[in-house]
C-alpha cells in the first residue's frame, strides 16, 4: 500500500500554532493515520477534498494521489466550516501551485 507524505500550507501551520498542545497532539495522531489511509476523512464534494475532525475543530486537506501527497490547507470550528470550505474551493489552484512549489524546493529546484 502507498504511504502518502503530508505537507502543510503556510496558512494551516499558522492556524495550528494557535491551538493548544492537546489539539496539536491529537492532530499528530490524525496525520499518522492519514499517511496510510488518505481517504480516512469525510469527502467534501470531491474524492480529493476531505475533512477530519476532533471535537469542534475540522482539519481540511487535499489529496494529490498522483504525487502521493496530502496537503493540509485549513482548520475551522463548526461555525466557520462552510466559509472555510468555500474559500478552499476558490483557492484550489493556488494550493496546487503551493504544493508543487514545496515539492520542487524539496527536490532542489527553484
Amino acid at each position: 500500500m502507498k504511504r502518502f507524505k503530508i505537507y502543510h500550507s503556510a496558512r494551516f501551520d499558522k492556524e495550528l500554532s494557535k491551538l493548544d498542545n492537546r489539539f496539536q497532539e491529537r492532530f499528530d495522531k490524525i496525520e499518522e493515520h492519514l499517511i496510510d489511509n488518505p481517504y480516512y476523512g469525510t469527502p467534501l464534494g470531491y474524492k480529493w477534498f476531505r475533512e477530519t475532525r476532533f471535537e469542534n475543530y475540522r482539519f481540511y486537506y487535499l489529496i494529490y494521489e498522483n504525487l502521493e501527497v496530502i496537503f493540509m490547507v485549513g482548520i475551522s470550528d463548526k461555525k466557520d466550516q462552510q466559509k472555510v470550505i468555500n474559500t478552499i474551493k476558490l483557492l484550489f489552484e493556488f494550493f496546487k501551485e503551493e504544493i508543487e512549489g514545496l515539492l520542487n524546493d524539496e527536490k532542489g529546484f527553484t
